[in-house]
């Protein structure tokens, strides 16, 4: 179940974040939909593991994951035109939590391997 929601969390952070392209009006209350449902999945995995290289990209995962909210609410501010926050610098949050994300994963893996291994 918890995975399911990760998934359709995630499916509805990526067409959030194109649709403002296509259907700006629509796009604010997909993603954060999408980030309410992606930012507990993330934030409530836990590792159990010994390796503190594991655990302190965890807390990152955590940050990326709370960015995301972040980004949605920007989102709305934006949409909404809510001082101070009229432009795109939802997009800016975005793009940093996406890279966080991107980054915690692979090296997640690698370092899940590297465990496993010896």
């Amino acid at each position: 179940m918890k995975q399911t929601l990760y998934y359709i969390g995630g499916i509805l952070l990526v067409v959030g974040a194109v649709l403002p392209l296509l259907w700006p009006e629509v796009a604010p209350y997909v993603f954060g939909l999408g980030a309410l449902i992606y930012a507990p999945c993330r934030i409530t995995d836990r590792y159990e593991g010994r390796s503190l290289t594991i655990r302190r990209l965890r807390r990152q995962q955590v940050l990326g994951a709370l960015l995301m909210v972040v980004a949605a609410g920007l989102m709305f501010m934006s949409a909404w035109q809510i001082r101070p926050c009229r432009g795109g610098e939802w997009k800016i949050v975005l793009i940093i939590a996406v890279f966080i994300e991107a980054y915690t994963v692979f090296r997640i893996d690698h370092e899940m391997k590297k465990e496993q291994q010896g």
